[in-house]
């Protein structure tokens, strides 16, 4: 219903006579066309609609006037001032209220109710204790105050709309922005809504612009604007619409208002009376029940369907009508109870009754890559359709749905009621028995609702079709020959559309479903349905809007919140803590350069004293392991073939005559050479333990070793004496694990934003880019420092390699090397828009460079060109060498702060970077 304007409300108007101004604005998306030179005066201190299906451009216009989406060409003022301007929008940001488009988009489902509003109330820069009050005040009068500790994920459709909506109120706005608030939410949830809505606005004067689907939502408001592929089709009151379609409601005076070629020679449906006298059953459930865990999807269904019947599920998201409709199909098995197809009990695996079944799912499932006709043509293939009729059957359902003259286009290219048209072409293929359709009109437009409307009847009252249908439009549970009322799980009434009005002595559908809700919260109470709003509601003055350029209160709700979600995030918190442990313990003792044991046997063809002498020389070294000795050539081939040596000696016949007669003799040595680093260092090994025999028995034999020039050479190493690989490793991993993780962590903290949506807080409130960096880095350079105190514990205890330089200069390195590794996440997450993305093109920006470019194995200064260049401005290249300083070469500060310095300045680099980088609007 329209409310009548207040006095503040005229106060606004005479302030602004449009609250938003639209002049030539066009958008697009790639090639689609959003918005096509739209010049519109959305009028002040009113409830202003937009109404039209999905796709028309309505969703683009808010983002616009909220300034969460970047102006492509046109000009918009939005409270008297140009929203394309960056400072005014910075400005004007404290008086506007966005709620996106999808349940609980804004919100944080692992924060509680209390904690997303107060997070909400820091973006805007309310203090203390002024943000204590309003989140009281908000909280009691939309009756969510009881609920205050519960997580916004458990949170049912109608209370998520109702907390978004506590967010968007938290800071007074003048403008509250809705773009589709009550989609997907019950009845009983989307009167209560709007009775807040006019509460608020009963106490203060704010304008409103809502987008919606539901025309009959729409009648409450005080002016529309009509919308149909970027355009507006016409603008006024309700009333001044429907005079001029010439139509009693909206809807149809959507249709009429709808350009002549898209309206075509549309016409009322009309549906036959359905008689189930002498007709078979179709369906039937009885008792069933599906849980997952503690939570109970649906509980106790039953219902019998006869053949050719239009049964219809009503219900809002998440009432468990999908979960019902894939149990039937056999996709999900039951917990409990029991249901039957055409008189057999269901089974995934029975495949001769699931072919008599055609099934839609809620989304379009097609695929985007194929044309029409391939889609068609291989969803007949899957069926097993004979092929000399499958080109047949194409044509057939082509010219049955009109789909001709898309035959020839990819499926992802299709209007959306077109795509219905498609998936539900594709749905009856094989000439099923049962259609199971779940919410198969959602976001399509009324016109393309009837046409689709129109193949249903004819499916079920010329061919028999059994048709299950779930929806959320009272309007379509209307045209089914019965519906069952669902909530929570449950099933609150079934029969005929006209009887259920009746029984609950209502004026419509909508109210008789009002009616069952009601009855079945006052017997629960479980999930603050029927909690009555307070009439309080908060007036205090509006939130600051000076121009702060940096507040550490905003930036504080952005840390606060995202150390909260990582907390209550066990996967996430178990790799932040842990990754770095467990990758530690496997790079710690899986990379290393020692090789010990080698596997080695002899031929010896000499069988000699001296012979045996050698052999004995090579077997106790710690770098060989004697083997059984070998036969033959054709022995040495196969042992070494199948991996059992590494290393093989053939000893001469007489090589200890030759070796006592001082004649010159050789030993063969083979070594296996298909990993050459490992084959070369065998060979060192093989040279080395040579010349330790030799020496050895030139002392046995001559009793002095023999001398061949005047300078001797003597080698002593100065760090590492004993040469082991692992104590050069471990403070080598340490730079390596330091920025692969926390690296990743942060680019995944800020793209999982984007994916999610809710990045869009930070484009409609006062949130600086700085300070949204900065939130969400702070807690990931935490994280990144205890695992470098649990890195060096693990250093220090597990693999006995001290610290033995500066431990503080070590640690405050480390922190100038998270920062620096957070920021490189953050510099990731600008331009990558999946989580995938982020973490393949960090995981491949880290690890390579780090472990090909930085020293891990060959010094910077070896390499050269490109690989030189990479080395040098690649951060973990300094690191390396701290960590390296500070474990084993007993360095300072005194030695250290030129790589030190060149860490610090890799931060401004990062951070800057990042800053130009990331956008604080959406394209």
């Amino acid at each position: 219903m329209a409310r009548k304007p207040s006095d503040s409300d005229e106060q606004m108007t005479a302030e602004y006579s449009a609250i938003a101004r639209f002049e030539q604005v066009s958008h697009h998306y790639g090639d689609t066309r959003a918005l096509d030179e739209i010049t519109l005066d959305i009028p002040a201190g009113c409830m202003a609609g937009l109404i039209g299906p999905d796709g028309v451009g309505k969703s683009t216009l808010l983002g616009l006037v909220a300034g969460a989406t970047k102006i492509q060409s046109g000009a918009i003022s939005v409270l008297g001032g140009d929203i394309g301007d960056s400072g005014f929008r910075r400005s004007v940001s404290p008086r506007i209220a966005y709620m996106p488009q999808g349940l609980g988009k804004n919100l944080y489902l692992t924060l509680t109710v209390h904690e997303n509003v107060d997070f909400f109330g820091r973006l805007f820069g309310l203090p203390a204790n002024k943000r204590r009050t309003q989140i009281e005040e908000v909280l009691e009068s939309t009756g969510l105050l009881p609920f205050s500790n519960r997580p916004a994920g458990k949170l049912s459709g109608g209370m998520k709309q109702k907390l978004g909506l506590c967010c968007s109120l938290i800071h007074e706005p003048d403008l509250l922005i809705l773009d589709e608030p009550t989609t997907g939410v019950d009845p009983l949830s989307r009167q209560q809504f709007w009775e807040l809505i006019a509460r608020i606005r009963n106490r203060k004067a704010i304008s409103v612009i809502v987008a919606t689907a539901y025309m009959q939502e729409a009648e409450r408001f005080d002016w529309l604007a009509a919308m149909d592929s970027g355009h507006i089709l016409s603008q006024g009151t309700p009333g001044e619409l429907r005079k001029r379609a010439g139509k009693d409601n909206l809807e149809d005076a959507f249709i009429e208002l709808l350009p002549t070629e898209k309206r075509g020679d549309h016409s009322s449906l009309v549906i036959p009376p359905y008689t189930r006298e002498q007709k078979t059953t179709a369906i039937e459930a009885d008792g069933l029940t599906k849980r997952f865990g503690d939570f109970t999807a649906v509980d106790h269904v039953s219902f019998s369907i006869g053949q050719g019947e239009i049964f219809g599920f009503l219900g809002s998201n998440g009432c468990g009508k999908t979960t019902t409709m894939k149990m039937l199909t056999g996709l999900l098995p039951s917990s409990e109870g029991s249901a039957t197809l055409f008189g057999r009990r269901i089974d995934a695996f029975d495949l001769a009754t699931r072919k008599r079944v055609g099934y839609m799912s809620q989304s379009f499932s097609l695929y985007g890559e194929l044309t029409v006709e391939q889609n068609l043509t291989m969803h007949a293939r899957l069926f097993h359709l004979p092929e000399e009729r499958i080109a047949s059957r194409v044509d057939e359902l082509t010219e049955r749905f009109s789909l001709e003259s898309y035959r020839t286009k990819l499926a992802t290219d299709l209007p959306m009621g077109i795509r219905q048209r498609l998936s539900l072409a594709v749905a009856v293929v094989h000439d099923p028995e049962l259609l199971i359709l779940d919410e198969p009109t959602s976001g399509v437009d009324p016109l393309a609702r009837d046409q689709f409307w129109e193949i249903l009847i004819d499916l079920s009252r010329n061919q028999g079709v059994t048709i299950f249908i779930s929806t959320h439009f009272m309007n379509e549970g209307e045209r089914c020959d019965r519906i069952s009322l669902m909530h929570a799980g449950k099933v609150l009434a079934i029969g005929a559309p006209d009887e259920l009005v009746r029984s609950s002595k209502a004026a419509n559908l909508e109210d008789a479903f009002i009616g069952y809700l009601r009855q079945a919260a006052g017997e629960e109470h479980t999930d603050g349905i029927s909690a009555t709003p307070s009439e309080k509601l908060s007036v205090s003055p509006q939130a600051e809007t000076k121009n702060i350029i940096f507040s550490p209160r905003r930036m504080y709700g952005y840390m606060y919140r995202e150390s909260l979600e990582i907390i209550r995030d066990p996967v996430r918190l178990a790799f932040a803590l842990l990754g770095s442990v467990i990758l530690m313990l496997i790079l710690g003792y899986g990379i290393t350069f020692d090789i010990k044991d080698t596997p080695f046997a002899v031929l010896d063809r000499d069988n000699s004293p001296e012979s045996r002498d050698y052999i004995a020389c090579m077997g106790s070294s710690v770098y060989f392991t004697e083997h059984p000795p070998l036969v033959s050539a054709d022995d040495i081939e196969r042992r070494l073939q199948n991996g059992e040596l590494q290393a093989v000696f053939e000893i001469p016949p007489d090589f200890g005559k030759d070796l006592k007669r001082g004649r010159n003799t050789e030993i063969m040595a083979l070594i296996d050479g298909s990993m050459p680093f490992h084959g070369e260092t065998i060979r060192g090994y093989v040279y080395g333990l040579h010349s330790h025999y030799l020496s050895d028995l030139a002392v046995r034999t001559y009793g002095d070793k023999p001398t061949f020039a005047p300078v001797s050479l003597k080698v002593r190493y100065r760090y590492n004496q004993d040469f082991e690989s692992l104590t050069a490793m471990v403070p080598a991993v340490i730079p390596l694990l330091l920025i692969f993780i926390p690296a990743i962590l942060m680019a995944l903290g800020v793209v999982r934003e984007k994916e999610l949506g809710s990045i869009t807080n930070l484009y409609v409130t006062p949130v600086t880019r700085l300070e949204f960096l900065l939130g969400k880095q702070i807690p990931y350079i935490a994280i990144g420092m205890i695992s470098f105190f649990t890195l060096v514990v693990l250093s220090v205890t597990v693999f006995d390699v001290p610290v033995r330089g500066s431990f503080a200069t070590l640690t405050f390195s480390a922190l100038l090397y998270v920062i620096v590794t957070t920021g490189f996440g953050l510099l990731m997450s600008s331009f990558t828009r999946t989580q995938l993305a982020a973490l393949a093109v960090t995981a491949f920006a880290t690890l390579i460079p780090a472990v090909r470019f930085c020293g891990l194995t060959d010094p910077v200064s070896s390499l050269d060109g490109a690989s030189a260049f990479l080395g040098n401005i690649y951060p973990t290249t300094y690191f390396l060498y701290i960590s390296r300083g500070c474990f084993t070469k007993e360095l300072g500060m005194g030695d250290l702060y030129g790589y030190i310095a060149a860490l610090c300045a890799f931060i401004p680099v990062f951070t800057g970077l990042s800053l130009i980088l990331l956008k604080k609007q959406g394209e």
